[in-house]
């Protein structure tokens, strides 16, 4: 029988990093050997949660926790202040990074792409897990070559620290990688309210919704002559996400180099 895949994960006791420990531990390749959040104090995961029999502890020190468990795998789900460094302190000690938090920005990722390359190991930077919003994005690219004018709202619950999410940058990103170049509307909009248009990345507009109550959605919106084409992702449990991190570890522990969105995985 080979060998099971020894995976730690950061970031355990928010919400998705709990729904990760859960399903990596339950995965018959993988062998949970760490766990890492900033407010771990040494208490085993089953005291602190209701994951009764996931009898780790939980630890503060990502050094400490690699150095005792020679994972192969870190999976990332901290938050934007602590994701670089993380991964930075892993990629160097060879160990392959499945990173599903979002926040990093452009300097950061081109030193993470640097460093994943000079140690001949695999980093994905995943911006969404959830199959049903990777096909979002797939069918968005391909709508976007027929319709010129898109605009995306994102939803997410309040506890979320950036916006937009990874998901609508990627999704503009794709959208715009496929529609032909697109003459800037002559009209000078005036917003009564600053904001009120959303951001705007090469003519996609933007907008971000942050209440209790939610998780994640999103919905991109074509408009054309006479028609509007909605495509629409709801993910109502974090237990949606927990397929596609598994398929991601799996596929990537072997990886040498980086891939940037799940679709590339598919």
């Amino acid at each position: 029988m080979a060998e099971k895949i020894k995976v730690i994960v950061t970031g355990v006791l928010g919400k998705t990093g709990l729904a990760t420990v859960k399903a990596v531990s339950q995965d018959e390749d993988l062998e949970l050997v760490g766990l890492v959040d900033i407010r771990g104090k040494g208490e085993k995961l089953s005291q602190l949660t209701q994951l009764n029999d996931i009898d780790l502890k939980v630890e503060n020190d990502l050094d400490r926790v690699i150095e005792k468990t020679k994972p192969q795998v870190m999976i990332d789900f901290t938050n934007p202040q602590a994701v670089f460094n993380n991964t930075r302190t892993a990629l160097k000690k060879n160990i392959t990074c499945v990173v599903g938090t979002t926040g990093l920005n452009e300097v950061e990722l081109k030193q993470l792409e640097k460093l994943a390359v000079d140690n001949n190991v695999g980093l994905a930077i995943i911006p969404n897990f959830a199959i049903g919003a990777v096909l979002m994005m797939k069918f968005a690219r391909e709508a976007a070559r027929y319709f010129q004018d898109v605009e995306i709202i994102e939803l997410h619950h309040d506890q979320k620290m950036d916006a937009p999410s990874g998901t609508a940058i990627k999704t503009a990103e794709l959208i715009n990688e496929s529609r032909s170049s697109r003459v800037p509307r002559n009209i000078r909009e005036f917003e009564k309210i600053a904001g009120c248009r959303g951001g705007n990345l090469d003519q996609v507009r933007i907008h971000s919704v942050r209440l209790p109550g939610l998780i994640a959605h999103q919905e991109v919106i074509f408009g054309g002559s006479g028609q509007t084409l909605r495509i629409r992702h709801d993910c109502m449990d974090r237990t949606g996400f927990a397929p596609g991190v598994l398929m991601v570890v799996k596929k990537m522990v072997d990886y040498k180099g980086v891939v940037y969105g799940m679709e590339n995985l598919l």
